[in-house]
């Protein structure tokens, strides 16, 4: 009898599937508790020497789960953070929920399997799952909700028990198989292959919830956007989105040579903040970076921001509070470069400014952003695609920011290319639109 990841890689029937018995265990990317401290007075924390690579136990099922076979995932910075154990261990999350009791006891092991994107076929499913069968193919949003709470059905993301799928759970996406509920799938789009569709939940999601649906920002037709880090996973994203909303975007890049990636791209606002003198951490002079910004900005578009779209944190968060418009917004999430943000509050209570704090993005977030891929209004954004078995290799290069877009990461998925059911709608958007990035080879 041939083994399940076969079955599923042959294109087994729904039937095939449910008669081919599961692995008692499972090659995933995962962290070991004993590690914890091996990073301490380490200045260079390198997630290579704590990711590891391995078999680990097929976990139970709860009756809202369903069992995916992971054909592709993607590196979040959730996993760098993760595979770092700061600010905390996420080990530290485990326990928390699994005090919870019931089958949230599983999920505290002295391994914790990471990785909150992904891409894959279902192969089980919970006796409580209802709209979704085995062999359907999926994409996972890293949402994990208590659809019992009360707030969860008003926004999910308000939920007090909401919790980063694979980040402050156990049984993540970086792994031949990965643990979700029912209420984190959304159908796959029929004309991206595995890694492009593992590559668009958490990301284009989030910058979604930050931009356009109504928890965020909501811009509209004419507004300038300043997107910090524009090339990174969330930046590419919020860049599509602007445009596709009749906005105006504005990237703020490192280098030259991320300045002609925009370009590449169609965007023609683009500022490398080399060239104006703001570096990598906390200016010593906010109000002076925030001016020369400013003034680079009203020369490319004549105004000054509606919304500034901030996820890198510490050393970017003053002059973003400085430089958006009377009236304007600062959206944030995430805070790459710290947490601790500083600014001058005259600059915001008495222009009027306001501060956005945005997390993630509910089911109907996710789905409304997803459509916009099956649409072709928006299209991933991946530069590289490794093999699971060099995930910390992945993880490195966003760690470093050494990346463009997202890092891909096949995981049950033999090779790149694979899972496209629509050719005939991929043939139409282009496989150059929607691979305009992607280079290296698995």
């Amino acid at each position: 009898m041939a083994t399940l990841n076969e079955a599923v890689l042959a294109g087994a029937t729904p039937g095939e599937l449910m008669n081919t018995p599961l692995p008692k265990t499972y090659t995933a990317a995962y962290l070991r508790a004993e590690d914890i401290g091996m990073f301490a007075g380490v200045e260079d924390k390198d997630v290579r020497k704590s990711l590891r690579v391995g078999e680990v136990p097929m976990p139970d099922l709860a009756p809202d789960e369903v069992l995916v076979a992971m054909m592709a995932s993607s590196i979040n910075y959730n996993t760098v953070w993760s595979a770092t154990f700061e600010p905390m261990p996420t080990f530290t999350f485990l326990q928390r929920f699994a005090r919870q009791g019931g089958h949230a006891s599983r999920h505290d092991l002295p391994y914790h399997v990471i990785g909150s994107d992904g891409s894959g076929v279902i192969v089980r499913a919970g006796a409580g799952v209802r709209r979704w069968q085995v062999g359907d193919h999926v994409v996972l949003s890293g949402a994990y909700v208590d659809d019992q709470d009360p707030a969860t059905h008003a926004d999910g993301m308000l939920s007090t028990t909401q919790l980063a799928w694979g980040f402050e759970t156990n049984f993540g996406g970086l792994a031949h198989y990965a643990v979700v509920r029912a209420s984190q799938l959304l159908r796959k789009p029929a004309h991206l292959n595995w890694e492009e569709a593992a590559s668009i939940t958490l990301c284009a999601g989030t910058s979604y919830r930050m931009l356009v649906g109504e928890n965020g920002a909501r811009i509209k037709q004419g507004d300038i956007v300043l997107v910090w880090g524009a090339t990174g996973g969330l930046g590419v994203y919020a860049m599509q989105l602007v445009k596709n909303a009749g906005g105006i975007p504005i990237g703020v890049v490192g280098s030259e040579e991320k300045v002609e990636v925009l370009r590449r791209l169609g965007y023609d606002h683009v500022i490398n903040r080399q060239e104006i003198g703001l570096g990598s951490g906390v200016p010593e002079s906010v109000v002076d970076a925030g001016k020369k910004l400013g003034r680079r900005i009203r020369q490319e578009v004549g105004e000054d921001p509606h919304v500034v779209f901030d996820a890198i944190g510490k050393s970017t968060f003053g002059i973003s509070v400085f430089v958006v418009r009377r009236g304007g917004a600062v959206v944030t999430c995430g805070s790459s470069t710290g947490y601790q943000h500083e600014f001058d509050n005259r600059y915001l209570w008495m222009n009027l400014k306001r501060i956005i704090g945005s997390h993630g993005a509910n089911l109907q977030e996710k789905a409304e952003c997803v459509r916009l891929f099956d649409l072709g209004h928006m299209v991933p954004v991946l530069s590289e695609v490794y093999p699971l078995e060099e995930t910390g290799e992945a993880a490195r290069r966003v760690q470093l920011n050494e990346h463009i877009g997202k890092v891909g990461v096949l995981c049950m998925a033999p090779e790149r290319g694979l899972g496209v059911t629509d050719p005939e709608r991929r043939a139409r958007i282009g496989e150059a639109r929607l691979s305009p990035l992607l280079s290296n080879t698995v």
